[in-house]
């Protein structure tokens, strides 16, 4: 059963990694070559769908990684997972104060009613979002040297 978990989780969080991944390194610098008008309604709408999902990929990550560090507690590599979970604690603290505030924000947009600071406002949320990235890579590394 444990086997299972570990496996389980490490998978999850992998794809949760590859998926912020792409949103930071392909798929923004891909939108951020759109015309204006453009790039806010393609954010806007990626903002909503991802918006969606990544609060329960987020948080079940997280989960997942407890129940592996209690279920494993007495196994060879707990404390790589309860570091790996503290990490994806960060991240999801992160996301709430620092990143889903401007999601908030940014879902709404169109070229009709965006802001006059709109860009200033999208570019603080990839910095965010870079720093996120690099907190959930350093959680999915552990997890995998854990499982190892």
């Amino acid at each position: 059963m444990l086997n299972a978990l570990e496996v389980v989780t490490t998978v999850v969080v992998g794809l949760m990694v590859g998926v912020e991944f792409s949103v930071a390194f392909v798929i923004n610098p891909i939108l951020n070559g759109l015309p204006d008008d453009s790039l806010v309604a393609a954010r806007a709408h990626g903002g909503r769908m991802l918006g969606a999902v990544m609060p329960f990929w987020y948080i079940g990550s997280l989960v997942l990684a407890a129940v592996w560090a209690v279920m494993g507690r007495h196994h060879h590599g707990t404390g790589l997972v309860v570091t790996a979970g503290a990490l994806l604690l960060v991240s999801v603290v992160m996301s709430i104060l620092l990143l889903v505030p401007i999601n908030n924000q940014g879902k709404t947009w169109t070229a009709e009613n965006r802001p006059a600071d709109w860009r200033e406002q999208a570019n603080r949320w990839d910095r965010y979002h870079y720093v996120r990235v690099a907190v959930i890579v350093a959680a999915f590394t552990l997890l995998v040297t854990a499982l190892v």
